[in-house]
């Protein structure tokens, strides 16, 4: 596919949603990609981007930045709280907060510099041991730890279980979001986003789709 197929596919999701495209941003998944390609896709005028890694993500978009401008890098995988400091440096927001103890080294990182990355908290929505994630019973006094600690709480994020329908997984994230006043959702990826877009989706998460298959070597 390209970049230009998934932003019709975005736009027409959001036509059969009843919802303005400019409502939801397309985050471009560019973990174990290379230079050549990431360069092609910012050439088209992509400026959101997602790394899975803190140490591939600073090895590569500091110089990309200077090249291309003020390109926006979300931190969308598992962060480990002893690479929170670099992480609160170079991106930009963090969708993987699953934890009191990230939590609090987040905050106190944020104190310290004056400033936080846009926070979204991870919620293991279908409830599978081998994911990160608080769990959806649980999600309620996280995210008001979390807002007690003075976080810029943007939203929630999500990774529906493999192989089953992700729209009822979608609407409960929502639901979750709703009654706790957070209107960002960081969900759906290359083989659903457009369910994620009509479930109410804010940020997609898309790499494959855009980029190619990835060759991990």
């Amino acid at each position: 596919m390209s970049l230009s197929a998934i932003k019709s596919r975005l736009m027409s999701a959001c036509t059969a949603a009843g919802r303005a495209p400019s409502s939801v941003t397309l985050i471009a998944v560019s973990k174990v990609q290379p230079l050549d390609r990431l360069r092609a896709v910012l050439s088209e005028g992509q400026m959101i981007f997602g790394e899975n890694y803190v140490q591939e993500a600073a090895g590569k978009w500091p110089d990309l930045r200077a090249e291309f401008g003020p390109v926006q890098v979300h931190m969308i995988g598992p962060l480990q709280t002893n690479k929170a400091k670099p992480a609160v440096a170079l991106f930009d927001a963090i969708h993987t907060l699953d934890r009191p103890s990230l939590a609090r080294k987040l905050a106190a990182l944020a104190q310290q510099r004056g400033a936080s990355p846009d926070i979204f908290i991870q919620i293991n929505i279908g409830e599978e041991p081998q994911k990160a994630g608080v769990l959806p019973a649980e999600a309620d006094d996280f995210i008001t730890e979390a807002r007690q600690l003075a976080l810029p709480i943007r939203g929630l994020m999500c990774i529906p279980p493999e192989n089953e329908d992700s729209t009822p997984h979608f609407k409960a994230l929502a639901a979750i979001a709703a009654r706790n006043g957070l209107d960002g959702l960081s969900m759906g990826m290359s083989s659903d986003f457009e369910a994620a877009i009509a479930a109410g989706a804010t940020h997609i998460r898309v790499g494959s789709a855009i980029f190619g298959a990835r060759d991990y070597g």
